[in-house]
C-alpha cells in the first residue's frame, strides 16, 4: 500500500452548516519501524509547516524510539513542493519498513 499527502489530505464531508464542508489537513504523520530480534524500535516523524518568512518547511525527525532524536528542516517556497517532497520522503521510508502509526490531521 503506498501512502502520499494528497491521500491522507482529505475533506470529511461533514456539512456544519449550507455549503460549508470541514477540510481536515494533514498535521503530522508518525511513522516507526521495530524488529525486536534486531532489538531496533525506531520513529520517523514528516510534518509541513509554515515559516515565519512566508515559506513553507518540511520538517523531519528521526531516532531510537524514547531519545530525543534528530530534527531537520527543509525550507520549500509553497506549501505543494512542501508536499511532493513529504510523498518522496514517505516512499523512501516505507520502502525500508517504516510503517504508518499515526495521522494527526488538524480541524
Amino acid at each position: 500500500m503506498r501512502w502520499t499527502f494528497a491521500a491522507l489530505t482529505r475533506d470529511n464531508g461533514a456539512m456544519k452548516e449550507v455549503g460549508e464542508i470541514a477540510n481536515h489537513k494533514l498535521q503530522m504523520l508518525v511513522l516507526e519501524r521495530r524488529d525486536p530480534s534486531c532489538n531496533m524500535a525506531r520513529f520517523y516523524v514528516l510534518a509541513i509547516e509554515p515559516t515565519l518568512f512566508g515559506d513553507m518547511a518540511l520538517v523531519r525527525e528521526w531516532g531510537r524510539t524514547g531519545s530525543s532524536g534528530r530534527r531537520r528542516l527543509d525550507l520549500h517556497s509553497d506549501k505543494t513542493s512542501a508536499a511532493e517532497s513529504l510523498d518522496l520522503w514517505l516512499a523512501r521510508k516505507t520502502r525500508r519498513g517504516y510503517r504508518i502509526r499515526a495521522a494527526v490531521f488538524q480541524l
